[in-house]
């Protein structure tokens, strides 16, 4: 990994730590026993337009910025924003653009989010239905975060003010 890319997956990661911990308690939507944290997914996505390794650092972050939040449950959910990181990488570097990439991945986060809670005491509906179908529209949500962030940021808006 380039340092650029270093840095950049380095300050992803402290992102993905810092919106559980920092914005939990504002950008947190809890309807029991789902819980979903607007902008969690938006590092973990960002990071698969860098790698895979950075997939993986971020969504790594992640998990372990709730875990220190949100306990174990919430962690293990978050720690499948590694999987479908990578799988977002992957399919980056095959030429898919970054809004199909996100729109593919919907249904392995959903559904890894619903199978990782089944061992840890959930019931079908609740994993599939609250979980699954809770996680489909955080994920969509956050797309469009990430989507609008990257698109501004392309534009090459410059700190001077020159470009606003």
């Amino acid at each position: 990994m380039k340092t650029k890319q270093l840095v950049t997956s380095a300050l992803l990661t402290a992102l993905s730590l810092l919106i559980p911990i920092a914005f939990g308690g504002y950008l947190r939507i809890y309807i029991p026993p789902f819980s979903a944290t607007l902008a969690s997914h938006v590092p973990s996505m960002i990071s698969m337009l860098i790698s895979p390794t950075a997939a993986v650092m971020v969504g790594l972050g992640s998990s372990l910025g709730f875990l220190l939040i949100l306990g174990p449950v919430v962690a293990a959910r978050a720690f499948i924003h590694v999987i479908f990181g990578v799988v977002g990488a992957y399919l980056i570097k095959k030429g898919f653009s970054f809004s199909k990439t996100l729109l593919l991945v919907t249904p392995i986060h959903a559904l890894g989010e619903a199978l990782i809670v089944l061992p840890l005491g959930f019931d079908l509906y609740t994993a599939f239905v609250v979980v699954g179908v809770g996680t489909i529209l955080h994920h969509l949500i956050d797309s469009a975060v990430a989507i609008g962030l990257i698109k501004v940021l392309s534009t090459g808006l410059s700190l001077s003010g020159k470009n606003f």
